[in-house]
Formats: C-alpha cells, sequence, structure tokens
C-alpha cells in the first residue's frame, strides 16, 4: 500500500496545480500534479546537462520534482520547479535564466502555453 504525501508544502503545490487546471482549462498542469504526486523515488531529479539538452534558449521548462546542479548549461531558461539546490540556482542564473517556484511559475503562465515539462 502506498504511503499518505507527508510533506504539506507538496499537498499544497499539489492541490494549487490540480485548481489551476480546471481554472484555466490547462491539462499540463494536471500531468505536473500526477508527475508530483508520484513516490519521491519516482519523481523528476533533473541535472542540468540534461535541462541544457533538451531545451532551447529562452525555453519556459516545468520540472515536477528537483533541479540539481550537476553539468553546465549555457543559454538563458525560465525554470519553475518544486526544488533548485544551491549551485543549480546560481549556475542557471549565471547563463542568464531565471529559477521559480512551480506556484509562481503557474501564476506568470497561467494557461501553460509554449511550457514544457521535463521528467
Amino acid at each position: 500500500m502506498r504511503r499518505e504525501i507527508t510533506n504539506p508544502e507538496l499537498v499544497e503545490t499539489i492541490r494549487f496545480l490540480k485548481v489551476k487546471a480546471r481554472e484555466n482549462e490547462a491539462k499540463i498542469w494536471t500531468v505536473a500534479a500526477e508527475h508530483l504526486s508520484k513516490p519521491r523515488r519516482g519523481r523528476a531529479e533533473l541535472n542540468l546537462n540534461h535541462i541544457s539538452r533538451a531545451s532551447k534558449p529562452d525555453s519556459l521548462l516545468l520540472v515536477p520534482g528537483k533541479v540539481l546542479a550537476s553539468g553546465n548549461i549555457k543559454h538563458p531558461v525560465t525554470i519553475g520547479a518544486f526544488q533548485f539546490t544551491r549551485d543549480a540556482k546560481l549556475k542557471i542564473q549565471q547563463a542568464g535564466g531565471t529559477c521559480i517556484g512551480i506556484k509562481d511559475f503557474v501564476e506568470k503562465h497561467p494557461k501553460g502555453s509554449n511550457v514544457q515539462i521535463l521528467r
């Protein structure tokens, strides 16, 4: 039997995504909520190398999990994620990109247009 999610911030983020998906009729937020609802070992943990290869300059990316600092990123991207390591944030900002939490990311892009989910 699956254990219940105990992290209150994660529970609130999942609930927020589901509400925004209904309000804005944007299925992308429902998909992101489903990815965040997975067990911890099933959630995304992406290195900057993976993000760099999977994106183009000025992309809008959503990581339903954690962004790790392994590797480098050379172009500016806007990344919304549940968590960032300190070094990952620093490297993204040095490349001219921005790091924001999922809730702020959804508020800035409510319809989810041009947003790419990375897993």
